[in-house]
């Protein structure tokens, strides 16, 4: 897929629609063709990436920083102060932008941005768009786009409804199916005796001990329900929803990612645009409502070359969805089950960032130095603009807290605590 998406935007010359299951690598695919594309000296906005949500744009925008390449980006997303974002802009004057659509009109309407440099813009996620409701805004955008001469689509699904600011006669089509990955993928039915299928979860997460698993919910009270109990019987667990605020999804996702907490409950919102890298397992409490659903879910494992598992619990009455086919086995709960298995690291919050000229290289010789940590104890940090998150062996949390506590950062007092 990468490989014929490469040749279609680095050696073609109309649009692009590629049609590839989440994780598959869309993200690169698009980045590496595209950054060939452009004229590094030039100091104007050249590139505009649509994506349907903040944590996509942030993600995005780290793929291309970690390139290395002298080219400036940044992300312009809801939630947020617009001035704040007019600032950055100035401060950083982008060549490429990510960003969600009624926040990229915004900026353009109010000439923070200038569309008229603009000569490629990808649309990414763009099913999601679709489904979010977003046809509008993209052509109202693309009516303040004059100069793009390309565009480039990617759709986790085939979108039934591409407008008409896309050349589909000159473009070139890329698909990738789900079957491409299906056969990595074990697929297991799970009867739970009751309608209410919380102990067979439970039981299911001990056999699964400190894999990394992601439990997906139809509806955000139930991810809350869902969520408090498994905390109750043991579990170190991250819940994700859009009804949650941006620092604790955000938090969320990063204790995940870091290793600092081993089950994910969710809505479908993060069964896509999101960086969540090596997922053991796939479990449906509730079954999928559609079948992009269940292919948006699955494509959180088996990413690249590897393999997964995929759990259907199922109460009397449920049946697993005849798109799966037949293909899946019965999985037989052992008799003698172990305690929940807790993560071996946490995430410790340092309430010091960027802002502050706090650097990766001053948290971690402040927890060297200062908390008795070795460079093995610690494991990815995160700075942001006002705090940090680092990864910590959950075994040395409690020295770490001790030691630090009331201790200064180049010279300033802050705040040090464990993430829950």
């Amino acid at each position: 897929m990468q490989d014929e998406a490469y040749k279609g935007i680095a050696y073609g010359h109309g649009d692009v629609i590629v049609v590839s299951p989440t994780g598959s690598g869309k993200t690169l695919a698009y980045l590496l063709p595209l950054v060939g594309l452009l004229d590094e000296r030039s100091e104007a906005l050249q590139v505009v990436v649509i994506v349907p949500n903040r944590e996509l744009a942030m993600q995005s925008v780290s793929v291309l920083n970690s390139m290395k390449l002298p080219l400036r980006a940044m992300c312009c997303y809801g939630g947020r102060s617009t001035m704040d974002e007019h600032r950055k802009i100035k401060q950083i004057r982008p060549q490429v932008v990510f960003g969600t659509p009624g926040r990229l009109i915004d900026h353009f309407d109010k000439g923070n941005l200038s569309s008229y440099t603009v000569r490629y813009a990808v649309i990414d996620e763009f099913d999601k768009l679709l489904e979010m409701g977003f046809l509008k805004e993209m052509a109202t955008l693309f009516s303040k786009l004059p100069g793009v001469r390309r565009r480039f689509l990617l759709s986790a699904t085939n979108a039934e409804q591409i407008p008409d600011f896309v050349n589909i006669n000159n473009a070139t089509r890329v698909n990738y199916s789900y079957e491409n990955i299906a056969s990595r993928l074990n697929v297991f039915s799970l009867r739970s005796e009751e309608k209410d299928k919380l102990v067979a979860l439970c039981d299911l997460l001990c056999v699964l001990g400190t894999q990394s698993s992601m439990v997906f919910l139809n509806y955000r009270d139930s991810v809350e329900r869902v969520t408090e109990y498994l905390k109750c019987r043991g579990f170190v667990v991250s819940m994700f929803h859009g009804g949650l605020d941006q620092k604790s999804r955000e938090a969320a996702l990063y204790r995940f990612s870091n290793g600092s907490s081993n089950i994910f409950v969710s809505t479908d919102l993060a069964s896509r645009g999101l960086d969540i890298p090596e997922v053991n397992n796939i479990i449906h409490y509730h079954l999928p409502l559609t079948n992009d659903s269940f292919i948006h879910r699955v494509g959180r494992t088996a990413r690249w070359q590897s393999t997964g598992n995929v759990y259907f619990l199922l109460s009397p009455g449920e049946e697993v969805p005849d798109y799966v086919g037949e293909n899946f086995s019965e999985f037989v709960m052992q008799k003698d089950l172990p305690e929940p298995s807790l993560p071996i690291m946490a995430t410790v919050y340092v309430g010091k960032g960027k802002k502050d000229n706090i650097s990766k290289g001053d948290i971690l010789g402040f927890l060297c130095k200062v908390g008795g940590l070795g460079k093995d104890d610690i494991g990815k940090i995160d700075v942001r603009e006002r705090y940090t998150y680092v990864a910590v062996k959950r075994d040395k949390v409690n020295q770490v807290l001790s030691m630090t506590d009331g201790r200064k950062i180049k010279g300033i007092k802050t705040k040090i605590e464990i993430v829950k």
